[in-house]
């Protein structure tokens, strides 16, 4: 699929402000892809469609949770993880995109995964670093993204959990997996 016809299918989901974000994730995964050796179209495209649920109904990205194989245990999380396997999901049905590995990486860019690939940790990366992001501890994030990006992803995974915890909101398995994993390598 074309860039222009991807974003013309995303934007009428989004609002102006978060098209803006969907842009600069979009920028910011070709250029991850273009330093660290991985597919530009992939990371485009997954990109382009991460938040194509983000203001879905709950109700909607409830039933497609249950009705189509999701671990049934994201219900039990902030539904702010929702959207990203919903959004896998709608990609295929509505979008008509069928590859594997963009559906993975739109799926996990919320909560990450173990054995993460490469297109799934762009773009986990590329949505916490883009440009429009303004919090505590991007910056540190981006320099890191320049060298070595799972120690990038490590930190951003790092500074999500302690937010989190600072909020008292409970934080998915998934993300801590992935956090132990990356550790783990880094070491060896």
């Amino acid at each position: 699929m074309e860039r222009e016809e991807a974003l013309n299918l995303v934007k009428v989901q989004l609002t102006d402000h978060r098209y803006q974000h969907t842009l600069g994730v979009m920028e910011t995964a070709i250029a991850l892809a273009k330093r660290f050796g991985g597919n530009e179209q992939q990371a485009e495209l997954a990109a382009i469609f991460h938040d194509y649920a983000k203001f879905r109904p709950k109700e909607e990205m409830k039933e497609i949770i249950v009705s189509h194989g999701f671990p049934q245990d994201l219900l039990e999380f902030n539904s702010e993880l929702w959207h990203a396997p919903a959004g896998a999901y709608l990609v295929k049905k509505e979008a008509g995109i069928s590859d594997p590995e963009v559906l993975d990486a739109i799926r996990y860019h919320t909560s990450g995964r173990p054995g993460m690939t490469l297109l799934d940790k762009i773009i986990y990366l590329a949505d916490y670093i883009e440009p429009g992001r303004h919090f505590p501890g991007v910056e540190e994030v981006r320099e890191m993204a320049k060298e070595n990006l799972d120690k990038a992803l490590i930190k951003a995974i790092q500074n999500t959990i302690v937010f989190l915890l600072k909020k008292n909101q409970t934080v998915y398995p998934d993300t801590f997996y992935t956090y132990n994993e990356i550790i783990k390598k880094l070491e060896d």
